[in-house]
């Protein structure tokens, strides 16, 4: 298999095997919809096949940008209108999908009109034939300028622990009772793939019940190479639920360590018998080249062209979206120094970038919780260094952005994140805490979407943290168990108030709060 070359594909023999063929899912183009168990047919092999579904992503109150893939080199061509008829759609030209980009790609469409609900309708047309693939269609709204309610949701860990794409329980059905909340936005919230955990055909759980699992070649190993990582943001788009939420509502995506390999860090060799290439900076470059392929990213918002960025979501709402893993220090780094989480730059531009807002609401997109002790064996994976008394450690620069809002008195930052399969609700407080100059803020947890769930874990007091809620089974529990969760943030636009609720699988709420603006 070349880097550059291959696009990813899912072979007749691995649909079969698993019993499982979605609407649109077979990556090669050279198959078409299908229901469980039933045999796929053949489609139209002289004209481009949009394999992967179409996507929304980094909404703004005048632009968004459009993704989607193709089974061969072609011109991506996105219509869009006010309403599904489509009768005064505008046509936009966007870029060549090919092999140099897997098949990816993504159009910037600006001049929208803010607030206002976006259908858009995506065709590749070959390049030198002209023959035009079967359009697919998606909806978003852009951001508001005026006061209007809200409504986002916010997880992350699609995919994980082995728990893949099961026919069995509709694939993973989650995402069905997220888009029944018809949210406005979607905060992905990192672990968005698992490349570095490798799919079995069938897994039998302690009580004999048995998993199935979709599989495709590139799951079936740990990804080192470009079109392996790829293939692990293909294989979840071959999921019919995941795709439908994707295609109906628009994304602002950040990364954790699953999308290169667990607990990962800069400079880190790593020392596991699976993979032929141990130099994870090697790794992390493929990984991220194939996140920005695959995921709707406006790369032009990115402070350093990578992952970090903010967005205005009208008058009451600003998000910032962080990276957590690109300028962190190493996990075996002495937790009593001054250690590194976000990077000095990152640090100052989340500083900067919360004091300039005029949002009411701050939302910070991160992919780690502050204050929960996470190891990485014998050293520290986290943020929290795991000891009470003054920051140390990475905690250090979590001090100096807290410690800094406070004194420019920014009001209303509220943290939501996942990574720690469970849900929970976290308040921090100063007359708690061993470091006290930083003003009382709310941490919501939410998570997994589609992956292993575990126990919860301990909080450092550094920042004094306090469990107010927290949803987790105390055995390491599969998605057949009802612990998989997201989160959900409603603005009122004649109040102001946030109302967080952090629900299960089927959308039930597990617990809820309303917080008043200062």
């Amino acid at each position: 298999m070349t880097e550059q070359n291959a696009f990813p594909t899912i072979s007749r023999r691995t649909a079969l095997r698993a019993g499982f063929v979605g609407a649109g899912a077979l990556a090669t183009g050279l198959l078409t919809a299908g229901t469980s168990n039933a045999a796929p047919a053949l489609v139209r092999s002289d004209r481009p096949v949009l394999t992967h579904g179409v996507q929304s992503g980094d909404v703004t109150a005048r632009s968004a940008i459009v993704w989607t893939r193709a089974d061969r080199p072609s011109r991506m061509y996105v219509e869009i209108s006010p309403d599904e008829s489509f009768r005064a759609a505008r046509r936009v030209r966007g870029p060549l999908l090919t092999p140099d980009t897997g098949g990816t790609g993504q159009l910037r469409l600006p001049g929208l009109t803010p607030g206002k609900p976006l259908h858009y309708r995506v065709t590749a047309e070959e390049i030198t034939s002209g023959a035009r693939s079967e359009p697919v269609t998606g909806v978003l709204r852009t951001a508001p300028v005026t006061p209007t309610d809200i409504r986002l949701l916010w997880a992350g860990d699609v995919a994980g622990q082995g728990w893949g794409i099961n026919p069995d329980i509709g694939g993973m059905p989650i995402f069905r009772a997220m888009l029944a909340r018809e949210p406005d936005l979607f905060l992905h919230s990192g672990d968005t793939v698992y490349a570095d955990h490798p799919l079995a055909e069938r897994v039998t759980l302690p009580d004999g019940r048995v998993w199935r699992n979709l599989l495709t070649p590139e799951k079936e190993k740990v990804a080192e190479t470009l079109d392996e990582y790829r293939g692990q943001w293909a294989y979840n788009l071959l999921d019919e639920p995941f795709r439908e939420f994707l295609a109906a509502v628009p994304s602002y995506v950040q990364w954790d360590d699953h999308e290169v390999v667990n607990n990962w860090y800069p400079g880190e060799i790593l020392d596991l018998p699976e993979y032929t290439e141990k130099n994870v900076d090697v790794l992390a470059a493929r990984a991220l080249r194939a996140f920005h392929e695959w995921q709707p990213i406006d790369r032009k918002a990115t402070v350093d062209g990578r992952v970090y960025r903010s967005f205005r979501y009208g008058p009451q709402v600003e998000v910032f979206v962080l990276d957590m893993r690109s300028h962190r220090d190493a996990n075996t780094a002495d937790p009593r120094g001054d250690g590194r989480i976000l990077g000095e730059k990152q640090t100052n531009w989340l500083i900067n970038a919360l004091n300039k807002s005029t949002a009411t609401w701050k939302i910070v997109q991160s992919d780690m919780p502050i204050g929960l002790i996470i190891p990485d064996d014998e050293d520290m994976e986290g943020v929290s260094n795991g000891l009470p008394g003054e920051p140390g450690g990475r905690e250090v620069e979590l001090a100096k952005v807290l410690k800094e809002i406070a004194r420019r008195q920014v009001r209303n930052v509220v943290w939501v994140t996942a990574d720690v399969h469970y849900t929970a609700a976290h308040h921090y407080a100063p007359e708690r805490a061993a470091f006290r100059d930083f003003a009382p803020f709310w941490e919501f947890v939410s998570g997994p979407l589609h992956a292993g769930s575990s126990g919860t874990r301990e909080l450092d007091p550094t920042f004094g943290p306090r469990v107010e809620f927290q949803h987790a089974p105390d055995y390491d529990a599969s998605p057949l168990d009802n612990f998989r969760h997201f989160g959900e943030l409603e603005v009122s636009a004649g109040s102001g108030e946030l109302t967080v609720h952090l629900r299960d699988a089927a959308g039930a709420a597990l617990w809820s709060k309303t917080l008043r603006p200062e």
